[in-house]
């Protein structure tokens, strides 16, 4: 079994099998068998049991008499879960997935950053700068760099003070870190602490229209940084494939 660190063999195993199930391994329909998880796992029946019966309530499985435990369909899986956003920008995620999620930061963002400029407190600006003070010293540091960039976004919806709109942490999460990694990671990116002094600016000032504006600025810079990256990787892709010439 592929180890995650910092997990117990159950949490390990949940890991592991929801990941398959997320990227296709076992198409929706099918029949899972688990003592054949047992073995490929390397673990107890106990685990395998509790590991199934958490991914069951996610959503991605299900137990009928006489039919055993399959996949569920994809439409029945609880996608706002954090663990299966995690899984899906983990990997390889799809064009799909990376421009549902900048879908959803579009429309949740600017609506967090305007009630965060006519709600915020002294707390709450403070966690934005320090956020910002830790991008800045992140440096070349992508995994450093992202860390800060969460904290920031995150202080940022909790200075909306609506419970429900700080929920959506998990999918401001997700596309940030899936972004993040593919961007940062890449060594190939805008510097984004101006547009995001910007947006603290403008919290800090009480303007939620500057607000909106700079949280829009700083969603189109990503999206560009993003399209850069992948389209170079594309042509990377294509220049690999290329027939090469006999010397």
């Amino acid at each position: 079994m592929v180890t995650h660190p910092g997990k117990g063999l159950h949490g390990q195993a949940v890991e592991e099998l929801g990941r398959r199930i997320i990227r296709g391994d076992y198409p929706p329909g099918t029949v899972v068998d688990p003592v054949k998880f047992e073995a490929e796992l390397g673990v107890s029946k106990t685990v395998v049991r509790e590991a199934m019966r958490v991914l069951a309530s996610k959503g991605l499985l299900e137990s009928k008499q006489k039919r055993g435990t399959t996949i569920r369909p994809r439409a029945d899986w609880n996608l706002l879960d954090s663990d299966l956003l995690r899984w899906q920008g983990s990997s390889a995620p799809t064009d799909a997935f990376l421009e549902d999620l900048a879908e959803v930061r579009a429309i949740v963002e600017p609506a967090g950053a305007r009630l965060a400029a006519a709600r915020r407190t002294p707390s709450d600006l403070e966690a934005m700068r320090q956020a910002l003070d830790a991008m800045a010293a992140a440096g070349a540091d992508a995994e450093a760099m992202v860390e800060a960039d969460l904290a920031f976004h995150r202080a940022l919806l909790d200075a909306a003070h609506n419970e429900l709109l700080s929920r959506m942490e998990v999918v401001i999460e997700a596309g940030l870190r899936v972004r993040d990694r593919i961007v940062h990671g890449a060594q190939h990116h805008s510097d984004s602490i101006p547009v995001h002094q910007e947006l603290l600016d403008a919290v800090e000032a009480g303007d939620p229209d500057a607000a909106v504006a700079a949280v829009e600025s700083l969603l189109a810079q990503a999206s560009d940084d993003l399209a850069a990256v992948r389209a170079r990787d594309g042509q990377d892709e294509a220049h690999d494939t290329q027939p090469k010439e006999a010397p």
